[in-house]
């Protein structure tokens, strides 16, 4: 009968994918580890903002910036206008000569405008940063510090979700389990993915730059492919608001799962043990297999459903996930505290099973369109 080795399998690469991968990477952190050499470094850093339409929040953004404790003879500012129609790039002129403006002729998305900032910067290390991202004046040296060490290629930062107040708010227990999780990663190896608001890396880790594929992700897979790694450095962290409209956080996780699909699909040889080796179980473990997941929970529950008479162990794995279902439905509906966990796994992965069908349909969502987030840059810790 199908039924039963569907229902083991599935189970498995859903338990596998939230818990066997982080508890893999704490055994082998046991025998294995990869410390990073950082040091007091100053070279010529290009810090590279993405803006498109941002008037409201674009000066709180380059005063932020240019408030780093970096030596400012060695700090390049570079905003990358996607085709702003409003006065952003107007107000960015406006901070010339200590500010650069390059301006994208047509709105291609974010990666077009970064790879015109890119071809016009001048550090030997580029750092990227979204418009709604605060840092803490030593943001970018404590950042930068990680590069002391050759192996190292680009450095991802901490997300920082606060609220109107300044509070830590937002998917506190999902992106605590997510920092947890990369810090394995970089203990082990290397990191699988880098946070999109707040990241670095070496010039020449960014010299193959695709106009089409997810800039942060595809910049740690350059990494690698270089025979150099990603890291997370836990005293860099960009903190950011949440978004107000949750369906507007639902299609940003859509947009995003779909960009990743495409860039995995591109470095599918990246998945070859024999080449990337350690890596290439990272990769299929973290992102593979947790984008199987929503997959592997219809699978679940469709075969447990067809189990349920065979015997009672069954029908209480089936009462667990319908009691799973139930809460995280009533969780999104009434918005409980309590319920807050099953709610977003649920939403979660209704996202990735969107994206899934958008990917299998040709959707690739090459043009970008920044999140509406508060206008009011949020308040960076100074640790």
């Amino acid at each position: 009968m199908m039924a039963e080795p569907a229902f083991w399998c599935a189970g498995a690469l859903i338990v596998y994918a939230y818990l066997g991968y982080p508890a893999a990477l704490a055994l082998l952190s046991l025998v294995r580890q990869r410390p990073i050499r950082r040091g007091a470094l100053r070279p010529q850093v290009s810090f590279i903002i993405t803006a498109h339409n941002e008037e409201s929040r674009i000066r709180d953004k380059i005063d932020n910036t240019l408030a780093q404790d970096y030596a400012p003879d060695a700090l390049e500012v570079i905003v990358a206008s996607d085709c702003s129609t409003d006065a952003t790039d107007a107000i960015v002129r406006t901070y010339w000569p200590r500010v650069q403006l390059v301006r994208a002729s047509e709105h291609k998305g974010k990666e077009a405008a970064q790879q015109l900032a890119v071809d016009s910067a001048s550090g030997a290390i580029l750092i990227f940063s979204d418009v709604a991202t605060a840092l803490a004046p030593d943001g970018v040296s404590t950042m930068v510090a990680n590069f002391a060490d050759p192996t190292v290629g680009c450095v991802s930062s901490v997300d920082r979700f606060t609220d109107a107040d300044g509070r830590a708010s937002g998917e506190g227990t999902y992106v605590r389990y997510e920092m947890f999780l990369r810090t394995l990663e970089t203990r082990v190896n290397s990191l699988v993915g880098l946070s999109g608001s707040f990241f670095a890396a070496r010039r020449e880790v960014c010299r193959h730059w695709a106009t089409d594929r997810q800039s942060d992700f595809n910049t740690l897979l350059n990494a690698v492919d270089m025979g150099l790694r990603g890291v997370l450095d836990l005293r860099s962290a960009g903190y950011y608001r949440n978004i107000v409209d949750d369906r507007q956080e639902f299609q940003r996780k859509v947009r995003t799962v779909v960009r990743g699909m495409f860039v995995l699909a591109t470095n599918l040889r990246m998945l070859n043990p024999f080449r990337y080796r350690l890596f290439a179980w990272q990769l299929a473990s973290h992102k593979l297999c947790r984008w199987l997941v929503p997959v592997a929970m219809i699978v679940a529950a469709a075969s447990n459903a067809a189990l349920v008479s065979e015997s009672s162990f069954y029908l209480a794995t089936g009462l667990v996930q319908s009691v799973f279902y139930a809460a995280a439905l009533w969780g999104l509906w009434t918005g409980a505290p309590l319920l807050r966990i099953p709610a977003f796994l649920f939403l979660a992965n209704l996202g990735v099973l969107t994206a899934w069908l958008r990917f299998a349909r040709g959707d690739r969502i090459a043009r970008w369109q920044p999140s509406r987030r508060d206008n009011r840059l949020p308040q960076a810790s100074t640790r």
